[in-house]
């Protein structure tokens, strides 16, 4: 570790890189005189003058400096800065990318108050890149991937520089990862699995193809010994697919999404042979996901994973409700975005508004073979008006010109079922029932145009108006009965955060992986690696 290298010194000698004491006395050589303070602030003035906000900041403060002083809290922040770059990768992020031993050269190098005045502005770089990229990620989400529309919430330049200057150093870095329970765990498998990289991986990858209960020989016992490195097997000297195995097998099938039959099908296997090094990148890109979302997420909030098809509800960090979820077709126009709202109301007995895209370029052909296709959807003029289709020429119009809307009324076969819960947004992406109930017994469940379905929306209904009806379920069975379309406003709104996690760690528990449906992780983590990230030289 660089800081290691830094610290380790006595008497002045140089391990590596130049000691951080030697830099600090170097570069806290007093300016003695009113020219040397205007040659300072001059050559502040001119090297932060390529970022706005970094100019602004210097000019309110007048060029003071914020790291090259002679002061006991100048010396305390260099060194939590290059403690902080120390500390870096175990973030997921490269040290290399704030150049510490540049820093420490430009430091060891500074002669003059304009050597001080340049040393001053990179150091204010260096800690503006590493503050944004432990708070808020390396990457920009939207730049990825244009269905990844989260507003990272990005601190200015100015923010940071005045709340590090008025605070303590250390516990401002410390300060700046997310606080929650999943980004800690991720570290810690982080941590782990490097580890395990460095001693052999999860050993030799088993060769059989399948493998099934009551097998034995040499291809089991090469599952069995994956299986215990892995964790999910005691140590055990058993050479047969017995009960135990069977059992480890179910294991770790429902915690990679898969059918957990306790058979090692190809499937199975292919995830069972699955190396770290393919494991770890989806570990780091969950990190980077977390500082996208490194807010409050609302003491009661709505959770839906699209990689994992689920939702849940959870109450201080504590699971309250979960169900399955079908999401987005793998389909351009039809992914479900992420993002995070709040949802408003629920609407029972729904109206379906059939959108726009749906309605020309799904609908508007068949009506044009059969005026009496789709017969359950009703037509509406722009006044809102039912309008006959006897009275319509569909082959007059096109899906640039086509004037009318399509609605389904509420029934059972409605295609948002009997209620939805809505988060009004710009994606008009939304919560809901559906009457196609067969899809959630899929392993992979993308056949939405973009909404979430839900599996069991009355006991996720009942749980959303817990806070507010005394009995929910009674409340909501007797609007549901009306047969009346019925919004009903919630007292508080419930934070709603739409993410994308192929790799999650739960408190209690195997860490859960997830297939990369949409192509997302793969594409953030090609961009980690450009941005510098890699894996240990170990493979396994």
């Amino acid at each position: 570790m660089i800081i290691s290298a830094f610290l380790n010194v006595t008497n002045g000698v140089r391990r590596g890189i130049l000691p951080v004491a030697t830099a600090l006395m170097i570069i806290a050589a007093p300016p003695s005189a009113l020219a040397s303070v205007t040659a300072f602030k001059q050559a502040v003035a001119e090297g932060a003058a390529r970022d706005d906000a970094l100019a602004a900041h210097y000019r309110t403060s007048g060029y003071d400096a914020i790291w090259t002083g002679q002061d006991e809290a100048s010396r305390a922040r260099r060194l939590a800065l290059l403690q902080a770059i120390d500390a870096a990768p175990a973030h997921g992020l490269p040290a290399s990318r704030y150049d510490a031993a540049g820093l420490m050269t430009m430091m060891r190098d500074a002669r003059t108050p304009r050597d001080i005045g340049a040393v001053e502005v990179e150091m204010s770089h260096v800690f503006l890149r590493l503050a944004h990229d432990m708070q808020t990620g390396m990457l920009t989400p939207s730049q990825i991937d244009s269905n990844i529309v989260r507003d990272v919430p990005k601190q200015s330049a100015e923010e940071l520089l005045g709340a590090f200057a008025a605070s303590n150093p250390g516990g401002f870095f410390r300060a700046l990862a997310p606080k929650s329970g999943e980004y800690a765990r991720l570290m810690g498998e982080k941590t782990r699995l490097e580890g395990m990289l460095a001693t052999g991986g999860w050993g030799p990858a088993v060769p059989a193809t399948t493998l099934a209960p009551g097998q034995s020989g040499a291809d089991v016992v090469a599952l069995r010994n994956r299986l215990m490195r892995m964790g999910y097997l005691e140590r055990t000297a058993s050479a047969s697919y017995d009960i135990p195995m069977q059992q480890a097998v179910q294991q770790f099938q429902a915690s990679h999404g898969l059918v957990a039959d306790g058979t090692a099908g190809a499937s199975t296997i292919d995830a069972i042979n699955t190396p770290i090094s393919e494991r770890l990148p989806m570990i780091l890109v969950a990190m980077e996901r977390e500082r996208w979302l490194n807010i409050p997420r609302g003491k009661r909030h709505v959770l839906v994973n699209l990689a994992d098809f689920s939702a849940r509800i959870i109450d201080d960090d504590r699971l309250t409700f979960e169900t399955r979820a079908v999401i987005g077709k793998n389909t351009a126009g039809q992914e479900s975005p992420e993002f995070s709202d709040e949802m408003e109301y629920l609407e029972i007995n729904p109206v379906w508004n059939v959108p726009r895209s749906i309605t020309v370029k799904e609908y508007l052909p068949q009506m044009q073979r059969n005026r009496g296709a789709v017969s359950h959807l009703k037509l509406y003029n722009s006044r809102g008006q039912q309008v006959s289709r006897a009275n319509v020429n569909f082959n007059a119009y096109n899906a640039r010109n086509f004037p009318y809307d399509l609605k389904q009324p509420p029934s059972t076969r409605n295609a948002l079922g009997l209620v939805k819960f809505m988060f009004p947004n710009k994606y008009n992406i939304y919560l809901h029932d559906t009457p196609t109930k067969s899809l959630f017994q899929r392993n992979v469940r993308a056949f939405s145009h973009g909404c979430i379905r839900l599996q069991d929306p009355f006991d996720f209904a009942y749980e959303i108006l817990s806070r507010q009806e005394a009995d929910p379920k009674r409340f909501f069975d007797r609007i549901l009965n009306s047969g009346r379309q019925t919004q009903v406003r919630l007292d508080q709104k419930i934070p709603v955060h739409i993410i994308y996690r192929t790799a999650s760690v739960p408190a209690k528990g195997p860490v859960q992986y997830r297939g990369d449906i949409y192509g997302r992780d793969g594409r953030i983590w090609d961009a980690l690696q450009k941005a510098g990230v890699s894996l240990p030289d170990v493979q396994g």
